[in-house]
């Protein structure tokens, strides 16, 4: 089997395999780390804006301002832009670690706006009642707003997810490898029609697997709430 596809797509497994698991390293990572800073975000957003648990519109601009900018930038221009902040936190500029940084810069911000979504969605007259029964801020969003909004958090979530493994593809410009990168460089690059396609329907896959779960636990939860 192993023989079959390394004649079928022109290139040795090895080669295959390195590249899933640079792909999978980036994906979860990224993933991680952005969904600790995204969510983070999304909720100092719903709080700090106007009218909300923490009313704040100087905090609440800069905060939205913030992000916007962010989010405003290519990402394959952010890749070269922040590449002394890269060599300052990876120490290297170069490499499936270097790329976490700028996957992480891209992700926060995207997944800010998209939970932020998310918790605009849940009924005011909850907070308002979490507040009227004497709940701290840190309660209202532990007991009630996160609970409220997890389906559509986990959309959120699953959204995120895929939009990151497409860039990871782009990753590859500072040699951070990856199955995006494998088909571009070998498939692309070398003519590898087998190769690029194979990539494509294995990326294909792996998304509809990230919706389909997505979508189970989403409707799971709410079906339970």
């Amino acid at each position: 089997m192993e023989k079959l596809i390394e004649q079928s797509l022109d290139i040795s497994s090895a080669k295959l395999l390195l590249a899933a698991e640079q792909t999978i390293y980036m994906l979860f990572w990224a993933l991680l780390i952005g969904t600790l800073i995204g969510v983070s975000l999304g909720i100092l957003l719903v709080l700090t804006r106007p009218g909300g648990v923490l009313g704040n519109r100087i905090a609440f601009s800069l905060l939205n301002d913030l992000i916007n900018i962010v989010r405003s930038v290519p990402f394959i221009i952010l890749l070269v832009f922040i590449m002394p902040l890269t060599k300052g936190i990876a120490g290297t500029t170069v490499g499936t670690r270097a790329a976490l940084v700028p996957l992480v810069f891209y992700i926060s911000p995207y997944l800010a706006r998209l939970v932020e979504s998310s918790l605009l969605e849940v009924d005011s007259g909850i907070i308002e009642a979490a507040e009227a029964m004497g709940a701290s801020t840190l309660q209202i969003i532990w007991h009630f707003l996160l609970p409220e909004a997890l389906p559509s958090l986990i959309l959120t979530l699953t959204t995120g997810t895929i939009g990151l493994l497409g860039v990871t593809a782009m990753a590859g410009a500072i040699g951070a490898g990856g199955v995006g990168d494998l088909a571009l460089t070998y498939g692309y690059q070398q003519f590898n029609t087998p190769l690029m396609t194979a990539t494509v329907v294995v990326l294909i896959l792996f998304v509809q697997m990230i919706q389909s779960v997505g979508n189970h636990f989403s409707k799971k939860v709410r079906t339970h709430k």
